[in-house]
């Protein structure tokens, strides 16, 4: 049965929808209003506070911390400094994504991991014989994203010790609320500017309710998971178990992904140090991926061309679907769409998937299968890149 967040007390009275969700093990609210729109639009008009409390959370320490990190993660760790974060997937021998997540340098032989799926058994392994610790933190932090353009706005009448003016992308600072320590790190699941604050959970009420004062002014909102959804598309951000497989919750061979199949090998750095998988990275980096991560701009005349044969307008709008469906080219399948949905601020149907690396060009005409009035119908995609919403402000 799922358990309450630290910050249920106050989540709980909001949501009006009673609309829950688990989420390792926590409940998470779905949506607090009786629709998700006003909650997607203060994540990008205002502001939207989420609790972000199940993820799980590791903390290396050590002298050799950062052989450990580097050999766990594809990212090279000599270049992160101290106050630096990292997004990085993890791999098993074969190359293949075992999770992803952020790495926060809090001090020189200090990291932090947050992780989708429990990693403890995975990290302690990979640290074996090294002169390191590994300490599952999840239930020691509470954590809240503080997510939208007046996100910076909010913090800088709530958190002392910290210039929000000079917080990078990216980058960590550690200050206080009231006498109350915190770390706040510019990270996020919107692509948006955000913001993702982390504190002790004996502390995690009176921190959301100074961040619910502060931004009365600023059109905070509580935001749920059917509005993060949507936002996350939009950027293009992947979702474990929904757009890749876990390597270690594969079924079959054909389940599993490598960093490269997914749109990761940005963060593939095979010239840093032997981390798990490399040797198998190398080799498909020189042979060819067998898949790509692609985005997909469907074509809105031929969804309303469905929809008119049946009588009904386009039936899109709402919240994001995580069932996948084919792609095709010709009368063949070439892929799947991982994840779909309207876009509010595009006003686009979109979605992101997996192809066949001969049909990943931009610009290239596919179909994607569309269920309209119980019948399966195949609707004109085009390839495109993603994100497909990156507003300046996100790093500026």
């Amino acid at each position: 049965m799922p358990i309450p967040t630290p910050f249920h007390s106050r989540t709980a009275v909001l949501n009006e929808s009673h609309d829950w969700r688990g989420w390792a093990g926590y409940l998470a609210a779905s949506v607090y209003e009786p629709s998700h729109e006003r909650e997607y639009y203060a994540i990008r008009n205002s502001a939207a506070l989420i609790d972000v409390s199940p993820l799980f959370k590791y903390e290396i320490t050590g002298p050799d911390a950062a052989r450990v990190v580097d050999r766990i993660i594809t990212r090279d760790v000599s270049k992160c400094h101290v106050g630096q974060v990292l997004y990085s997937p993890w791999c098993d021998e074969e190359g293949k994504v075992i999770d992803d997540g952020t790495i926060a340098r809090l001090d020189g032989n200090h990291f932090r991991i947050t992780a989708a799926d429990p990693n403890l058994r995975w990290f302690r392994d990979v640290g074996f014989g090294f002169d390191v610790q590994v300490t599952d933190v999840s239930v020691d932090l509470a954590a809240l994203a503080l997510q939208g353009p007046n996100g910076r706005a909010i913090l800088k009448e709530v958190v002392t010790g910290i210039d929000f003016d000079k917080l990078g992308y990216y980058r960590l600072a550690r200050g206080e609320v009231d006498g109350i320590p915190l770390t706040v790190t510019r990270t996020g699941y919107t692509g948006d500017l955000g913001y993702e604050l982390w504190v002790r959970p004996g502390f995690a009420t009176q921190l959301w309710d100074k961040l619910m004062a502060a931004g009365a002014n600023f059109g905070i909102l509580p935001a749920g998971m059917a509005a993060l959804d949507i936002a996350r598309i939009e950027a293009g951000l992947l979702l474990i178990e929904v757009d890749y497989i876990s390597s270690h919750f594969a079924v079959i061979e054909a389940q599993k992904s490598s960093p490269f199949e997914i749109g990761l090998g940005w963060a593939v750095a095979l010239d840093g140090a032997d981390f798990i998988g490399k040797k198998a990275l190398l080799a498909e980096k020189a042979k060819g991926s067998k898949w790509a991560f692609v985005g997909l701009d469907i074509d809105w005349v031929d969804l309303e061309r469905l929809y008119d044969l049946e009588d009904l307008p386009p039936q899109v709008a709402g919240r994001a679907s995580r069932t996948a469906v084919p792609i095709t080219k010709n009368g063949i399948q070439i892929g799947q769409a991982t994840s779909q949905t309207f876009s509010p601020i595009l006003k686009r149907y979109i979605a992101i998937g997996t192809v066949l690396s001969d049909y990943a060009q931009i610009g290239t005409q596919v179909e994607m299968e569309i269920t309209v009035e119980y019948s399966r119908e195949k609707v004109k995609a085009t390839i495109v890149k993603t994100p497909f919403y990156d507003p300046p402000h996100k790093r500026a």
